[in-house]
């Protein structure tokens, strides 16, 4: 946590529940500070805790990604990141999700100096997304339903639940956030659009170049 942050929030495990979800007023409040430091944490370079990542969604999103958070908080506690890959550790799923917003934050300061089609706060919702059903993995292998395919069904039902609105750019980057497969390659058809562009650099980032960094991170220093 920043010195910035600690003067004016007492967080646990970068998840904010309690008081600060109590009165409108009081939550008003909360997210324009939130925002503000965010902001300028991201723009000092800052390595961001989940919380001060989340700060930089609007809502009504933000709102309903924090809900499957608070439905699902020891769960995402614990789960890795993957089996054998990438953040692989007890509790690497969160630090996965964690490690591609920041990334995203810093790619997107970096290459927006030719100006980006897209908001940050759309790529941020498709990283806390893009692997929302890891964690859910053993129970989907209990019912039979791990494959590629079915994780993707659970993925969409998930965000449909929780009310999550994305758009089409987003739909798109979240069914490419991995590449485009052999199989939807087309010549002369551009599959993959430019957020799902984006997000995928984020995601292979972590999980390639940086497959085991995240845990216990120093923030704001990287590492």
């Amino acid at each position: 946590m920043s010195h910035l942050r600690a003067k004016y929030f007492h967080v646990q495990f970068g998840f904010p529940f309690g008081n600060l979800w109590k009165g409108s007023k009081v939550k008003r409040q909360h997210d324009f500070s939130e925002l503000r430091l965010a902001t300028l944490e991201m723009e000092q370079g800052h390595y961001l805790d989940i919380t001060s990542l989340m700060a930089l969604i609007p809502d009504p999103n933000r709102a309903n990604l924090w809900a499957i958070v608070r439905d699902n908080n020891e769960l995402f506690r614990v789960a890795p990141g993957s089996s054998h890959n990438h953040q692989a550790w007890e509790g690497g799923y969160i630090d996965h999700v964690t490690e591609t917003m920041n990334i995203a934050c810093q790619l997107y300061r970096t290459l927006n100096v030719r100006r980006l089609p897209f908001s940050l706060s759309a790529a941020l919702e498709v990283m806390f997304l893009h692997d929302i059903e890891k964690p859910f993995a053993e129970r989907l292998k209990a019912e039979e339903r791990y494959t590629k395919a079915a994780r993707k069904g659970f993925r969409a039902d998930m965000i449909h639940q929780y009310g999550i609105r994305l758009t089409a750019e987003q739909e798109n980057a979240l069914r490419y956030v991995e590449g485009v497969p052999d199989c939807e390659y087309t010549p002369g058809e551009r599959t993959m659009g430019e957020l799902a562009a984006f997000v995928h650099c984020c995601d292979i980032l972590s999980a390639r170049l940086w497959h085991d960094k995240g845990k216990d991170v120093p923030a704001p220093a990287w590492e």
